[in-house]
């Protein structure tokens, strides 16, 4: 079997901007996403829209792949359930601007990406950490 190199700053950064462009892409709180363009268009199934979606859920089943199969299905709902119970104690402290749709939307879509982000580079980093020499 073939060594595998050892997972980087560069190697994870790099997963975390691939699943904030697919999270990204497909929902932000401005006019430029999936959703608010296939919204603008009353939902009509064009061409250009099927097959960016097409596009999108390619890159997510990519994303949800890699990090089911580093986490289970329990750790990803873990993880989420973890930061939902964490945003929520800072909500209640009164350090969460809860009124602010666009500021929550932008920290969800970065904690989905993160959490997609370190699910792709745990069986990476795991497996290189763990793999006896030889």
């Amino acid at each position: 079997m073939a060594a595998r190199a050892p997972l980087t700053l560069g190697g994870f950064l790099a997963r975390f901007a691939f699943a904030v462009l697919v999270v990204g892409a497909t929902y932000n709180p401005t006019r430029y996403s999936y959703y608010a363009w296939v919204k603008s268009t009353g939902f009509e199934w064009r061409p250009p829209a099927v097959f960016v979606g097409v596009v999108l859920l390619v890159g997510w089943f990519v994303c949800l792949r890699l990090a089911l199969r580093s986490y289970g299905g329990l750790g990803l709902l873990l993880a989420n359930a973890f930061l939902a119970a964490l945003y929520w104690l800072v909500a209640s402290w009164g350090w969460l601007p809860i009124e602010n749709v666009a500021a929550i939307s932008w920290l969800g879509m970065f904690s989905v990406a993160a959490i997609l982000a370190v699910g792709m580079s745990w069986t990476h980093w795991r497996r290189a950490r763990f793999t006896p020499p030889g």
